[in-house]
């Protein structure tokens, strides 16, 4: 069975765009993936740690016969395939960031995983690229993408042409 996901990319270090789009391609490659609709690139300040490159962000949704915490094992995986040094310094520099958003209707909080993912409704650098693909999207708990965009200020993210 087939379950859609959303995955929020990200990063700050070197070529980021080329990287997002060749990191979307290698998911793609994944067995029991299949990379759907696919947002613009938009250029966000950071968050948190302000001293640094502002991000490039992104979303995609893709189509997955995986389940959720074999999937966020794949995109792990693919950041470390991609030069990702998981430091322990939190929203800190980075070459590429892939974040599980969402898995289907399904909500998920354990050891490993939230889904939907945690602080969704305050970052725009997260909303502005999901609202590209799936702007009626309730999340699970949350609300919906589009209305969650509106009460959240993105003055400073610019989409990228």
């Amino acid at each position: 069975m087939s379950v859609t996901a959303l995955i929020g990319l990200g990063g700050n270090l070197g070529d980021v765009r080329a990287r997002l789009a060749t990191a979307i391609d290698a998911l793609g490659r994944v067995p029991g993936v299949s990379v759907g609709a696919r947002s613009r690139f938009y250029r966000t300040p950071p968050w948190g740690n302000v001293d640094q490159p502002d991000f490039v962000n992104a979303a995609v949704a893709i189509d997955t016969t995986m389940g959720p915490h074999d999937l966020l094992d794949v995109l792990l995986a693919t950041e470390r395939d991609f030069g990702r040094v998981r430091d322990g310094e939190r929203w800190g520099p980075r070459t590429l960031d892939l974040d599980l958003l969402a898995y289907g209707d399904r909500t998920i909080d354990d050891e490993r995983l939230t889904v939907p993912h945690p602080r969704i409704a305050e970052r725009a650098f997260v909303l502005l690229p999901l609202a590209d693909i799936a702007p009626t999207l309730t999340l699970p708990g949350i609300g919906r993408v589009d209305a969650l965009l509106g009460r959240i200020d993105a003055a400073g993210c610019v989409l990228l042409g």
